[in-house]
């Protein structure tokens, strides 16, 4: 048998990771463990949706399609640094207005700070922010529209992001408020579930069946699951927008 058959039959009981350190002893070797014959059943066992990328482009080795996989598989697998940003940086501000959305008619105005926040027990960007009472809920219908505007604003006001902006809910005055915020791209170290898409939600609470505010409920929503996301994921998707401001 030739030393190059020999060498053809090693190779096939041999790992990827064997392979790639094979591949460095020598020109030859390189070519040998190189061969789409030996890294095609890898590709395909590991990756099947990158071997079919062999079809719109022949010219593309298995070797390089199982390096790119591996490539992508340890960048998902890589936990993202912590957010920058702290919620004690934050100051929440809402206004919630009559239909017509004119500043005669607004029915609540608050701003909360970051720090004034209970954190929810399961860690997700959710939070209940309880308000004064106003007498001027009393006398909406209760398919009434009201609108609402939320804010988060980065402490020293030297930055602004708006989460919902004159957003009519749905449901009436009791219904939920959601608005589908802009994507933050690639960089902002986001997991994969979260950055898929997103939510801002805010729910208005009444009291004893009677139209006086007793709580504001806002948080930010994966669109896939429909889950809110964590304190830390809703932190570093705002600072894309908010830390870049920060002068």
């Amino acid at each position: 048998m030739a030393p190059w058959e020999v060498l053809d039959l090693v190779c096939h009981h041999l790992d990827p990771k064997s392979l790639a350190v094979a591949s460095c002893a020598c020109k030859s070797w390189l070519i040998s463990m190189s061969s789409d014959h030996l890294w095609k059943p890898i590709c395909t066992s590991n990756f099947p949706s990158l071997s079919t990328l062999k079809i719109t482009n022949p010219t593309v080795p298995y070797r390089r399609l199982y390096v790119i996989g591996c490539s992508a598989a340890k960048r998902r697998r890589q936990t993202p640094p912590k957010p920058r940003l702290l919620l004690d940086n934050l100051i929440f501000t809402i206004n919630i207005f009559h239909h017509d959305n004119s500043s005669s008619n607004s029915l609540c105005t608050l701003a909360k700070p970051g720090n004034e926040l209970n954190l929810d027990p399961n860690g997700i960007f959710k939070f209940d922010i309880d308000v004064d009472n106003h007498d001027a809920f009393e006398a909406l219908e209760d398919e009434e529209a009201v609108r609402v505007t939320w804010n988060v604003v980065l402490e020293g006001w030297r930055g602004v992001f708006g989460m919902m902006e004159n957003c009519k809910g749905k449901g009436g005055v009791e219904g939920w408020f959601s608005e589908e915020l802009p994507s933050p791209g690639c960089c902002c170290g986001l997991s994969a579930v979260a950055c898929s898409g997103i939510v801002a939600d805010l729910k208005l609470g009444f009291c004893d069946g009677r139209r006086k505010v007793k709580k504001v409920s806002v948080g930010i929503l994966s669109v896939v699951n429909w889950r809110y996301v964590s304190v830390d994921n809703a932190l570093r998707y705002l600072q894309h927008f908010l830390l870049p401001c920060a002068v």
